[in-house]
């Protein structure tokens, strides 16, 4: 009767588990369709002023209401969007390209090499990455790619740890210990058998740091460093809320953090079901 139980227990944990991905999945292609297809569509003059329909709340002309100078909401929430993916999505590729080539650089190359790379990888850890995302920003004048850059540069440490632990267990492997022993080269080996084995690892992390980068973006937006305020951004749609919201009304900031949030949760579904193919054992645990 118990071992009953704990298949049932099993299945059931599978099935939630396969709900969550597929609307995960659902989520993110009507993300992805939703800022391919409306901007083309819908044209926004995003300097537009419409006093007259200021801060109207949610109705059938306007889902999402309207801003505090008549402009839709829903409109700009997904140009906003569109600006955020970009910028997390370029910023993830950047991160991770670099990242993967310093941490296989540490793994295979080992030794001394291996010391000073990460401990310059430490050192600049110990530096908050808004703080220093602030400075890189504040360099240039505000446009998307002083953002793209400033996330770029300082979330690529992570993925160097990543991939540089992941080399380190694949040099253990036998089969590299075949090659080393035929004669390969260390660049052979390298880019014949330590780089592909940690691509897969290198691609889970920067798909866990879309979000992270648009969350990024919009911290940096928010604080008026980011994006020009008349362009839309999640952040700047936030940031350009809060009078709005201090007077009652909560639409020009609600409809924005869950366009923030509700992508977030998305992807890091599908990232863990990623995860859990990724590592067979950890997903049999998980049905225990």
């Amino acid at each position: 009767m118990a071992e009953v139980t704990w298949r049932s227990r099993g299945r059931a944990r599978r099935s939630t588990r396969t709900l969550r991905v597929r609307a995960s999945a659902v989520t993110v292609a009507l993300i992805v369709l939703a800022v391919l297809l409306v901007p083309p569509l819908v044209q926004l003059d995003q300097q537009a002023v419409d006093l007259s329909a200021k801060l109207q709340p949610p109705s059938w002309a306007h889902p999402f209401g309207t801003d505090d100078v008549g402009r839709d909401l829903l409109l700009r929430c997904v140009y906003g969007l569109r600006v955020s993916l970009l910028v997390g999505l370029v910023a993830a590729l950047v991160a991770t390209v670099i990242g993967t080539a310093v941490g296989a650089a540490a793994g295979a190359l080992g030794g001394w090499v291996d010391r000073l790379v990460m401990r310059a990888v430490d050192t600049l850890s110990s530096i908050p990455h808004l703080l220093l995302g602030i400075f890189i920003v504040a360099v240039f004048r505000p446009g998307v790619w002083p953002v793209v850059v400033s996330v770029a540069v300082t979330h690529w440490l992570s993925t160097a740890r990543i991939v540089r632990a992941e080399v380190l267990s694949l040099r253990a492997r036998p089969y590299v210990d075949a090659a080393v022993s035929g004669g390969a080269s260390r660049w052979r080996v390298t880019v014949r058998h330590l780089v592909p084995g940690v691509l897969p690892q290198a691609g889970l992390a920067a798909v866990m740091m879309v979000p992270h980068a648009m969350w990024h973006e919009s911290a940096l937006s928010f604080l008026g460093l980011g994006l020009p305020s008349h362009q839309a951004s999640l952040g700047n749609l936030v940031q350009t809320a809060r009078g709005s919201l201090l007077a009652g009304d909560w639409w020009p900031t609600l409809f924005p953090g869950l366009l923030l949030i509700i992508p977030t949760l998305a992807i890091a579904g599908l990232a863990g079901a990623w995860r859990d193919r990724q590592s067979p054992r950890r997903r049999s645990e998980l049905t225990l």
